[in-house]
């Protein structure tokens, strides 16, 4: 009996209708299958998810293996996995970070929640996931992100551009970096911040990111509104305590960035509960459920909860991020589920892609360079 010549159209044919969870398109659609070769019965492609690591990968890899193996002729199918990350498109000319596909802002309605640790151990996590990761502290008034991530060196400075200080593989800029330990606080207005995070943004040799962070400063008021028109944000994240009053103030915050037409991520929880290392009891430091019925009652995604541990306040003041430190914890795991949850919820809105509006110009960075190396 004659063997049937199989084509690259039929392999694509196919593989139609197949698709990425929680993510709209099917794989064909969305060009997510590439270098399709086909040798005497025998198939081999290359699958791109749209994140790195994504937790549905073996399970389309094995819908994609079963869909081309079904097709007469075909005696072998090798589904090679890889990963490429959709962003912003078109990027205006003008800017601030062109080589960010993704900005994701962490915020939080009020201070005390933890949201620098939640930037800072998810920027990790992706990093770990294979990404090309940056973290900007942009929270002025208490840079606490040198020290998560071990850091406190200054950035190198060239032809007035700053190169990030690198530490677990992510790209890091704070105004931590500019300032002498001793210096006094900072007291600047809405304006100064908007403009010392805009010279931090444009003036920084970010390079190629897949996503760049941005640990916003907490609250609603005129610091907020200042960064949250200034930097092309991409979406945001929201993380708050399961507490009455911190599911209020958190609203507050998640409708201040709706608003401005930033794209809500979801809703992260920090400090769900506490487990008991001695007795295993679960006990809720706050109330339970806060941060689940806050994103229901808004709306939008609910990414996850990260249980409480003090284990995760001693990483952080020593440099390690816990899901460096402790990488089999459930606090870890939890870190990597929201930061995984987040980037599929920005990979779905990319799906439904519109247009990044035009930056404003940056401003030069000399001044801000002066006034801290003084």
């Amino acid at each position: 009996m004659a063997s049937v010549n199989v084509t690259t159209e039929q392999v694509l044919a196919a593989l139609q209708g197949i698709t990425e969870p929680q993510l709209p398109g099917d794989l064909t659609a969305r060009n997510r299958i590439q270098n399709i070769r086909v040798e005497a019965g025998a198939v081999t492609l290359e699958l791109l998810l749209s994140v790195p690591n994504s937790p549905d990968s073996e399970t389309v890899q094995k819908q994609c293996a079963e869909a081309v193996s079904a097709l007469p002729g075909v005696e072998s199918v090798e589904v090679k996995m890889g990963w490429r990350v959709e962003g912003r498109a078109p990027i205006p000319p003008k800017d601030l970070v062109p080589g960010a596909r993704n900005i994701i802002a962490v915020a939080s309605g009020k201070g005390g929640v933890g949201k620098s640790t939640i930037a800072a151990n998810m920027a990790t996590a992706l990093a770990v996931d294979g990404a090309a990761v940056g973290l900007l502290d942009a929270d002025i008034y208490g840079p606490s992100i040198p020290i998560m991530m071990g850091v406190r060196r200054p950035p190198f400075v060239e032809d007035g551009k700053m190169t990030p200080v690198e530490s677990h593989g992510v790209k890091l800029m704070s105004l931590g970096f500019l300032m002498k330990e001793d210096a006094p606080p900072v007291v600047w207005r809405g304006p100064m911040v908007g403009g010392a995070v805009r010279q931090m943004l444009a003036d920084v040799v970010w390079g190629e990111l897949d996503y760049l962070l941005v640990d916003l400063p907490p609250g609603t008021g005129d610091a907020q509104l200042t960064l949250a028109q200034s930097v092309p944000l991409t979406g945001c994240v929201i993380v708050m305590t399961s507490q009455n009053v911190a599911v209020q103030i958190a609203s507050k915050a998640l409708a201040m960035f709706q608003k401005l037409n930033v794209p809500i991520l979801g809703v992260v929880e920090n400090m769900s509960n506490f487990v008991c290392p001695h007795c295993g009891e679960t006990t809720n430091i706050f109330t339970s459920g806060g941060g689940e019925l806050a994103a229901e009652r808004l709306q939008v995604p609910f990414l996850g909860s990260i249980p409480l541990d003090p284990a995760v306040v001693r990483h952080g003041d020593e440099g390690q991020p816990t899901v460096i430190a402790a990488p089999e914890s459930p606090q870890a795991d939890a870190f990597r589920q929201a930061a995984r949850q987040t980037v599929l919820r920005q990979a779905a809105l990319h799906a439904q892609r519109t247009s990044a509006g035009e930056a404003e110009e940056p401003q030069a960075l000399g001044g801000l360079l002066k006034r801290f190396q003084s």
